[in-house]
This record gives structure tokens, sequence and C-alpha cells, in this order.
């Protein structure tokens, strides 16, 4: 960056506004992870977190180095879309190999499983 550069207002806001926010969202996911009981409960907070928290940052950077450069500068969008898309992936392979090494175990929680619902939970109108 150059030392001489002028930042407008407006952009200086939105940017620090955005930075803040995403740097709230990923500190609430972390305070997620460890206020959480289970590891099912714990491994979703960190992963809503990140996802969004980083949404907002980039945000944030595309918004300053576009003010700064005088030009848009997109090249962000794609780490949005490699963060996007692998997080939840990541957090679904995590949780399945978790249940399988619970099930291997013998370690699983009856609420866990799908049950067919009875005669009586099922709602009959005449």
């Amino acid at each position: 960056m150059t030392t001489g550069m002028e930042l407008p207002a407006w952009a200086a806001l939105l940017t620090a506004l955005f930075v803040l926010l995403g740097a709230g969202l990923a500190f609430t996911g972390s305070l997620g992870l460890l206020r959480l009981g289970k590891f099912y409960e714990r491994v979703h907070a960190p992963t809503l977190g990140t996802t969004f928290g980083m949404a907002f940052v980039l945000i944030g950077s595309m918004i300053f180095f576009s003010a700064v450069q005088t030009r848009p500068v997109l090249h962000e969008i794609l780490i949005l879309i490699f963060v996007t898309v692998t997080t939840p992936v990541t957090l679904m392979l995590v949780v399945r190999a978790a249940l399988f090494r619970d099930h291997a175990e013998g370690n699983v929680d009856d609420s866990f499983r799908y049950r067919e619902p009875s005669a009586k939970q099922t709602n009959t109108r005449g």
C-alpha cells in the first residue's frame, strides 16, 4: 500500500462495520465451541461463525480495496465461495466420522435415532 492514500469516510465506515461484524460472529462461534456441552452441539457454532464471519470480513476487504484502488476488487469472491462450500462439507464429514465411531463403540444416544411415529402421534382428522 502507499503511504499517502486517502480513504473516503463512507468506505472507512463501511469497512469498519463489516470487519467488526465479522469478527464478532467469529468470536461468537469460538464462544459456542467453548460453552456448549456435547460434541454434536459444539461442532455447529464454529461452522456458522466461520462462514458468516469470513463473509463479512471479505465484504469489508472488498469495500476497502475497491475504494483505495478506484476499481472493483472481486477476487475475494473466490475466497468466499471456497469457504462457504468447504466449511459445511467439513462439518458433515467430521460429524459422520464421529457418528460412525460412536456406533462402532456402542455409545449411541437414542435421541439421535429415527423412530417411526406411533398411532398416537399421527394426526388423523375424521
